[in-house]
């Protein structure tokens, strides 16, 4: 079930994005380590593919809304078993493993139609009902 819509789901990409990279310093992790570097660098990461996304709120719309909600996915996984795989689960994993999860679930859960995109294909079905 697909209940997120793409204009919701762009809302949550910019605001993420700030967080993860804010993350450390706001949750009082923040170091030298992969523990930082990791979310500082998918947010940034999230906010320059949600800008070169095909949707309401992109800039450029060179990925298309699906390629998008897989790279969210890939995003998420990432960040979810950062701890463990770069060997900082002893200091720190919980925001890493939730904000993760938590961006899988979004990924799992938005319409990857864009509002656009669907407005494009009714007004084009009944233009074409009207020319014949």
């Amino acid at each position: 079930m697909k209940v997120i819509p793409t204009r919701v789901h762009g809302v949550l990409d910019y605001l993420v994005g700030i967080f993860l990279i804010a993350a450390p310093w706001l949750l009082g992790f923040a170091g030298n380590g992969a523990e930082t570097w990791v979310p500082v660098i998918l947010g940034i990461g999230a906010i320059l593919y949600s800008l070169m996304t095909n949707y309401e709120l992109g800039a450029s719309k060179m990925l298309s809304m699906r390629t998008h909600l897989n790279m969210d996915l890939l995003s998420g996984a990432f960040l979810a078993i950062s701890p463990w795989l770069f060997g900082f689960n002893e200091y720190v994993y919980l925001p890493h493993l939730l904000l993760g999860i938590m961006e899988i679930g979004v990924a799992l859960l938005t319409d990857p139609v864009p509002a656009h995109a669907t407005n494009n294909s009714v007004l084009t079905d009944r233009q074409h009902r009207h020319a014949h």
